[in-house]
């Protein structure tokens, strides 16, 4: 018997399976329960789904970044959940610093980009928006692409970070990433979104 349905019976129309049914307007009205909540993450129950939420972030910002010399810049940084040091494109939260809570997304894909490259960008570009986990998680990310580049300090991240900028050729990322995974890092699937990006703005100005 499938967990959503109905112990009365097994009619599709069953009141009950339907208000139990994942999807059903009945199940979206429904008000989650709080199971655990810490300074940053907040774990909830919607009937049989558990799931996970930021709390104190109105978004989550993701920055493909491109230099004039068609390098990609990427950071590498110790991720505790999976106990490795992973490849990333610089990403951040939105509206997590007190005082700056109602920051737009824009203005916390250029301080996060500042923060963790050293790269300052003019422009961010908004390209699109998806989930990162939709089974696990509640976080909706929002790329952009920095324009108009100029490298203003080391970056590395706030006081609380450890991070290293990698400024990679996209000629040579390929042969780059595999010695990255040969050392042992993992590598996070939104530079291959990055990519996807890029290869579409390539299409379009050629």
């Amino acid at each position: 018997m499938s967990p959503y349905q109905a112990k009365s019976g097994n009619s599709a129309s069953s009141p009950a399976k339907a208000v139990e049914s994942a999807g059903s307007p009945e199940f979206e009205k429904l008000i989650a329960d709080t199971l655990f909540e810490g300074v940053f993450l907040r774990v909830k129950r919607k009937k049989q789904w558990e799931y996970v939420e930021r709390c104190n972030t109105s978004g989550i910002v993701a920055i493909l970044a491109i230099t004039d010399k068609s390098e990609l810049i990427l950071v590498e940084q110790f991720r505790v959940p999976v106990n490795k040091w992973v490849i990333e494109i610089p990403a951040g939260l939105a509206g997590d610093i007190k005082g700056k809570e109602n920051e737009t997304l824009n203005e916390a894909a250029k301080r996060e980009f500042l923060e963790e490259t050293g790269y300052q960008a003019q422009r961010m570009e908004y390209l699109a928006e998806g989930p990162s986990s939709a089974g696990l998680l509640t976080e909706v990310i929002t790329f952009f692409r920095a324009a108009e580049l100029k490298k203003v300090s080391k970056g590395g991240g706030d006081e609380s970070e450890n991070i290293q900028v990698h400024v990679v050729p996209l000629v040579g990322l390929k042969p780059w990433i595999a010695s990255k995974l040969k050392e042992g890092c993992l590598v996070d699937f939104k530079i291959y979104a990055a990519l996807f990006f890029e290869l579409d703005n390539e299409k379009e100005v050629n």
